[in-house]
């Protein structure tokens, strides 16, 4: 191999984040044609993964490391949010021993790569285009290192209203409701323009009348009169207890609950 191609491939190599994939329109971006990847590959330098994407010889790639190169080399709006947000910042009461959902959410007809629709160890991935915020909308979002690897994930703000958008469905009342107990320190400008800009009504309702039951500090220095609540009743649990304030239907545990 020539002077001029070893430094080449020692500089993709060198420059390669450690757990993570690279598509081939970013290496051509960089200057690596497809007859020259197919000799790196030969030579044992990389390893294809899929159609179009490729990793380091030898290297593993979990799906954080996956989740990294759909953002920063495709540029598409996908990240972790929701619960999955809010475990991996630390606020969940536990983190279940078998297969853990991923949620990961995206704006309506985003369409991701076959070589990331594959089963990744040891979670299940769930792929969400909820329509919850403006599809431009990046408010609440933040950067995470994950095991180092940075990527972009919805801050505990975002992530609370995101995880009461499948409650029940998805997401048991229950567990929820803990979850939202364990967000004592939220920033209330963020919280309140983020309740301006959602556009799920059960959602708001969920989420004020959960902070309300635990008594967090902050919701008392937000401008409910801006947040938009909604008109009718909405029924989230069936056989439950009427809330007359927000107007929901919710498990008659939680209503009597009183916190200490």
């Amino acid at each position: 191999m020539s002077t001029d191609k070893k430094t080449k491939i020692n500089r993709l190599v060198s420059q390669w984040p450690k757990g993570t994939l690279t598509v081939t329109p970013y290496l051509k971006k960089q200057g690596f044609s497809q007859e020259l990847l197919k000799r790196y590959r030969h030579s044992g330098w990389i390893e294809s993964f899929g159609r179009g994407a490729y990793i380091l010889n030898g290297d593993e790639v979990k799906w954080y490391g996956a989740l990294y190169t759909l953002q920063t080399q495709l540029g598409l709006k996908i990240y972790p949010g929701g619960k999955t947000a809010l475990e991996l910042k630390g606020y969940a009461h536990y983190l279940p021993s078998g297969i853990r959902n991923i949620y990961l959410y995206c704006p309506r007809g985003l369409l991701l790569p076959s070589w990331f629709k594959i089963k990744w160890p040891g979670v299940k991935i769930i792929t969400l285009r909820t329509g919850l915020f403006p599809a431009e909308n990046e408010l609440g979002l933040t950067v995470h290192d994950e095991k180092g690897i940075c990527i972009k994930i919805s801050a505990p703000e975002r992530a609370a209203l995101e995880m009461l958008y499948l409650v029940p469905g998805k997401i048991g009342f229950e567990e929820a409701f803990l979850l939202i107990q364990n967000l004592t320190t939220l920033r209330y400008e963020l919280v309140q323009s983020l309740l301006e800009k959602c556009c799920s009504i059960k959602v708001k309702r969920l989420f004020m009348f959960m902070a309300e039951k635990h008594e967090h500090t902050w919701l008392s220095k937000l401008n409910t009169s801006k947040i938009d609540m909604g008109k009718g009743k909405r029924m989230i649990v069936t056989q439950g207890r009427y809330d007359r304030k927000y107007m929901i239907t919710v498990p008659e545990n939680i209503y009597t609950e009183t916190v200490e």
